[in-house]
């Protein structure tokens, strides 16, 4: 399903943008800010936006912690599918909504970087799909101030950058892009209401 070498139909994927997640997120208000704005450009090129939230015993559904933030609230036509893992494809309807929009290129935008973003980008590229990894659209937790094994997250996420600015997949396309160079004018025109094209999460969506 590679769109490598000819043009590609990208979805905007938002991973795990929530009220608990984000009030613990390195650059929160910068990250949320660079994903509005790539949403706007996407739902303006009619190109799918959807958006993965974490449910378990710490985001239970229905709670405010567990809600997608304000700044980046689903429109009508948007999927919101929800996930009980890091990748956000296992056990989720991601991948049969993005094949029946036709999308070929996944934009990977939200939280946390080492887990659900780098978790989620590799099977996308697993399953057939280009990937851009947004650089400044994804960030991670705050580290506590006490010395330990985690990267600053600063550095985490340059890292990760740097690793998909030179990650090889076969037949697929990776490519690291500032939100502001993302382009969605190829994107499949939206299908407002469509069964297929909307998956909603149980009562834990938004603000």
């Amino acid at each position: 399903m590679t769109a490598s070498g000819a043009n590609p139909t990208p979805a905007l994927l938002v991973i795990d943008m929530q009220n608990t997640l984000v009030a613990m997120a390195h650059r929160a208000s910068a990250t949320v800010a660079a994903i509005a704005g790539l949403q706007a450009r996407a739902r303006a090129a009619g190109a799918p936006v959807a958006f993965a939230q974490q449910e378990d015993e710490e985001l239970e559904p229905g709670t405010d912690g567990c809600r997608i933030v304000s700044g980046l609230a689903p429109a009508a036509g948007d999927t919101v599918v929800p996930k009980a893992a890091p990748d956000s494809f296992l056990g989720t309807e991601l991948d049969a909504v993005l094949r029946a929009r036709g999308v070929t290129e996944v934009v990977v935008t939200g939280f946390a970087t080492e887990i659900c973003v780098e978790s989620t980008a590799r099977q996308a590229l697993s399953l057939g799909y280009d990937v851009v990894l947004v650089a400044d659209g994804h960030t991670t937790s705050v580290r506590p101030a006490a010395p330990g094994r985690y990267a600053a997250p600063e550095a985490s996420v340059a890292h990760h950058n740097e690793i998909y600015r030179n990650l090889r997949f076969p037949g697929r396309r990776v490519r690291v892009l500032p939100a502001a160079e993302v382009d969605f004018g190829q994107g499949s025109p939206r299908m407002y209401g469509a069964p297929s094209a909307v998956s909603r999460s149980r009562g834990c969506t938004t603000d």
